[in-house]
């Protein structure tokens, strides 16, 4: 008798990749009054505002009298440290002492140009140091363009290290981006199921209870609870209706109101935040992002601007 052997089917493929790669991030360290800062003794540092990068704390200290004592004070040093709790974290460091001069040849340090003959350094614990005893002979540096009206100005670069293991299936499918905002743009041009209107002063802008609601606690209160079924206008009396045709720096104030007024909290933080970053003058556009949140928080009221005036 002979004996059949049948194939297994196959079994789409798998792969993986072990990926490590280095999360970088700078801090720059402005130290004034240099002369006043030495003769604090050896061994003893002033310290940068802490630091993120790749999710630990980092901070230069800078040493006027050095951190050797065998040196005697003739070195400054500076170290980069890690400032928050943290075991074997591995990176890669760099420091420039910049040139304040027209020549612009600054003193760097660099140990990513170093990375392929001995790889990052370890930090062991919190505390732990990378940097030079001898980063400059004191004398040369108080002779030099790196020190301009008492000051010195040191960058530091941490590039700590990361590592994962990057796993997919052959046949991967691509998950479109949501466009939900387009659809929400498109209820509202053709003013389809929409339920309430806001009446702003004698201007209608058709709206849905539920898209709001959901986004306004005092609409939720509103429409959900308070406002009798047959009642399908709200009057404001306050709001100009150009604010919501016209979305520029001049009208900031104006959706902030608005948003205060129907607790859309997200709204008054990003009006408040683009009012503190970039209101430097008058007539500029929002940029995209606020009227996108604007888009988002408001519904219908500012939806019907923002789509009309693409």
């Amino acid at each position: 008798m002979f004996s059949h052997r049948h194939k297994s089917p196959l079994v789409s493929p798998s792969s993986s990749r072990f990926v490590t790669e280095t999360v970088n991030g700078s801090h720059n360290f402005v130290i004034k009054g240099y002369s006043l800062a030495k003769g604090i003794g050896v061994g003893k540092h002033i310290a940068s505002e802490t630091f993120t990068v790749g999710g630990f704390q980092w901070a230069i200290y800078f040493y006027p009298d050095g951190k050797n004592p065998e040196d005697n004070s003739a070195y400054v040093s500076v170290f980069i440290a890690l400032a928050s709790e943290g075991t074997d974290v591995r990176a890669l460091f760099e420091l420039t002492l910049v040139d304040q001069g027209t020549h612009g040849k600054h003193k760097v340090h660099s140990h990513f140009d170093r990375s392929l003959e001995s790889g990052p350094y370890t930090l062991k614990y919190r505390g732990s140091m990378w940097g030079y005893k001898r980063f400059f002979r004191r004398t040369m540096l108080e002779s030099s363009t790196f020190l301009k009206d008492d000051c010195l100005k040191l960058n530091c670069t941490v590039g700590v290290v990361v590592s994962a293991i990057d796993s997919s299936r052959l046949h991967s499918i691509d998950v479109p981006e949501s466009d939900i905002g387009a659809h929400f743009g498109m209820l509202l041009e053709n003013e389809e199921g929409s339920d309430v209107t806001f009446n702003v002063r004698g201007v209608k802008f058709h709206a849905h209870k539920l898209v709001l609601a959901a986004r306004s606690p005092e609409f939720e209160s509103e429409f959900l609870n308070g406002m009798e079924e047959d009642n399908h206008e709200i009057v404001v009396v306050d709001m100009e209706p150009k604010v919501f045709k016209d979305i520029s720096v001049n009208s900031v104030a104006n959706i902030l109101a608005l948003a205060d007024r129907f607790s859309a909290m997200d709204l008054k933080s990003v009006c408040l935040k683009f009012a503190a970053e970039n209101l430097v003058g008058t007539g500029s556009a929002l940029p995209l992002a606020v009227v996108l949140e604007v888009s988002r928080l408001l519904s219908e009221m500012v939806f019907c601007s923002v789509y009309r005036s693409v």
